[in-house]
């Protein structure tokens, strides 16, 4: 540790980058550790990684680590018998579809927001008279355990993640036999992220024109895949192509569209609101039927994430 305020042990004090945790990763090998977790310098995202089948260690994103947290936190609270009826859990529109499938196995109520901890904190809010609030997450790393912080929090996340894993040893499992679990249960979800900057004040009118593109002439296919549903969050509206209904979207406006296709994939493109970037989510799914089909069905999802990639002409 270098108490120094320009971060000069890695290239970004960020754990979303790789290479953030490259000191951890080398240290942990050196003593066999299980677990090795990074927060950002205030404190409010945390990435991790954890031991796999064959005892390397492996990072994991935010979509799992999600994952892992929402489960256990949920299973205990089922443990406790404090499930009531009335509690829910919040997510966002461009993070994992497995936090949803969770809620539903649980009998939860399940919300979705608009990206950034505001709308999460904003949810937690408008339903707290009514029902209990017990966790909350999204895609970039950051997560909420209770109420009382009202802001994405890594340090009662690193507790629960760190309490997490113990409760697996005392089973004599690790995290990764947890996420496995999920998977088996849930289904494989896996999800991909495209960055594409454009600088000046032509990028930015670039992908404003992007966004105009994609709202005049939407793809009628992607991936060999037909699009069935859009999402404009600009205009609020949510328009099924197969049968031509329509229906409004509950949420503020924000310059985002997702693409639903008949395979289940789910592609969702946004502008940044801080930096001269459009940013390209994309969403598959496949069902696990067996821990032995996980790396095939693995690769099997990763190709068709390039296979989306590439028929928007991103690569």
């Amino acid at each position: 540790m270098v108490p120094d305020g320009n971060f000069p042990t890695v290239h970004s004090p960020n754990p979303e980058e790789k290479n953030a945790l490259d000191m951890g990763i080398q240290l942990a090998e050196s003593i066999q550790a299980d677990l090795v977790m990074a927060t950002d310098p205030d404190a409010d995202r945390v990435g991790i990684a954890i031991r796999d089948d064959k005892n390397q260690m492996i990072l994991l994103n935010g979509n799992q680590t999600a994952g892992l947290l929402f489960y256990y936190v949920l299973n205990q609270w089922k443990a406790k018998g404090k499930f009531t009826g009335k509690e829910f859990i919040v997510s966002t529109i461009v993070t994992t579809q497995l936090l949803r499938e969770i809620a539903t196995a649980f009998n939860l109520g399940y919300f979705e927001c608009l990206t950034g901890f505001k709308y999460i904190a904003d949810v937690i809010r408008t339903h707290e008279n009514e029902m209990t609030y017990v966790i909350g997450g999204e895609e970039s790393y950051g997560y909420l355990i209770g109420d009382f912080v009202r802001d994405k929090d890594a340090i009662s996340a690193c507790a629960l993640i760190a309490e997490a894993a113990a409760w697996m040893a005392c089973q004599g499992k690790s995290l990764y036999d947890m996420l496995m679990d999920i998977y088996l249960k849930f289904g494989l979800f896996k999800e991909g992220l495209i960055s594409v900057t454009r600088k000046g004040k032509s990028g930015a009118e670039e992908i404003q024109q992007i966004m105009i593109n994609y709202r005049q002439s939407p793809p009628a296919e992607i991936n060999h895949s037909k699009v069935v549903i859009i999402k404009d969050y600009l205009t609020l509206k949510e328009k099924d192509l197969l049968t031509g209904t329509e229906k409004a979207i509950d949420l503020p406006k924000s310059n985002v569209l997702q693409f639903l296709t008949e395979d289940g994939s789910i592609i969702s493109v946004r502008p940044s609101g801080t930096e001269p970037k459009i940013k390209y989510y994309f969403g598959v799914r496949e069902q696990l039927k067996d821990i032995s089909h996980f790396e095939l069905t693995d690769k099997k999802l990763s190709d068709k994430i390039n296979g989306i990639i590439h028929s928007l002409n991103l690569a």
